[in-house]
């Protein structure tokens, strides 16, 4: 197998599957890791999501400190912090703990939504206004990890002359608009965002100003995989996958039968979740590869960062593996 052609990563959502435990699902991201680092994955970033019973990322600094500390060489970060919620100021403070206790492993993936509801928007004392601050909430935190504060007689410590690379990620042009504006690299979520896509590469790279961090443009995009031995088992994964994410975007409140499911998933609501999965690898290892590779030919990204959208902890983890087998080998 032959090497490909640009680093792959992961976005380890730390899900927690049925019938597992919190603690089980952590157990997992860190054996994830440690295999990832072997197997010559560039990084893994964690999510933050807050009141949805599936993921378990929400205090993401944490997670990324727990991970760093099983692991040795392999990057992590946040895919991402959603900086509205927060202080700019605690993230850097946070963020630069991880970078003195690890350093050259840590990146910050930024991003403007909320991650969550509008209920739990309230109990995260955020408000609607929140997100118009957030170009001037990146500048402040990149002053903060650097040599300068914005706020006189304001520092970041940890966090001052560390200098943690900070990464701007979305799923429309105005991610990818700050980002060219603020000479960062861009993430792009068509993982489960594939609108704007090609659109938003475009102006990131058009309006791309050089800045300290980065001389040239440096584009990621995110892709799920759901590679498996068989054709046919991936098939099955995928149909899995399709029910979880249905129920997950319509099942609030809800109790669907698998009949009502079936139903749904044959009508509109299968349509929506198809089109998230446009950019979704399925399939055995030659035929991940080959999406992948497809991907980025069309694409010209920098790096793909991989989700796994397999709903089986088995099969989550050798989605991975098995696109480390065709593509990362040597």
């Amino acid at each position: 197998m032959g090497s490909f052609t640009v680093p792959l990563s992961i976005l380890d959502l730390a899900s927690v599957v049925r019938g597992e435990r919190i603690a089980e699902s952590f157990a997992a991201s860190v054996d994830l890791a440690q295999r990832a680092e072997r197997w010559g994955f560039e990084r893994i970033w964690y999510a933050e999501h807050h009141n949805m019973s599936s993921i378990a990322s929400s205090a993401t600094s944490v997670l990324i400190g727990h991970i760093a500390g099983h692991t040795s060489t392999i990057r992590l970060g946040s895919g991402g912090v959603m900086l509205p919620n927060h202080s700019p100021l605690v993230i850097a403070e946070q963020f630069g703990t991880l970078a003195e206790i690890y350093p050259g492993r840590i990146d910050l993936g930024l991003g403007r939504a909320p991650g969550t509801d509008q209920v739990t928007m309230q109990a995260l004392r955020r408000n609607n206004a929140s997100a118009d601050s957030f170009p001037r909430d990146v500048q402040e935190l990149q002053g903060y990890l650097g040599d300068h504060s914005l706020l006189q007689g304001v520092k970041a410590v940890p966090g001052r002359g560390t200098h943690v690379p900070l990464y701007i990620l979305g799923s429309s042009l105005y991610g990818a608009q700050l980002a060219a504006a603020l000479g960062l690299p861009f993430g792009f979520a068509s993982h489960f965002a594939p609108d704007s896509l090609h659109q938003a590469i475009s102006i990131y790279r058009e309006r791309f100003e050089p800045s300290e961090q980065l001389a040239e443009p440096y584009v990621i995009v995110g892709a799920g995989v759901i590679a498996a031995d068989t054709t046919d088992e991936a098939q099955r994964l995928l149909q899995d996958s399709r029910r979880k994410r249905f129920v997950s975007m319509f099942g609030r409140g809800r109790n669907f039968t698998d009949a009502e499911i079936e139903e749904h998933l044959a009508g509109p609501g299968g349509m929506q979740v198809d089109h998230m999965l446009t950019y979704t690898a399925v399939g055995d290892g030659p035929q991940a590869k080959a999406f992948l590779a497809d991907l980025q030919q069309k694409t010209q990204a920098n790096e793909l960062i991989l989700v796994s959208n397999a709903t089986e902890r088995t099969a989550w983890l050798r989605s991975f593996e098995i696109v480390a087998e065709q593509c990362l080998s040597s």
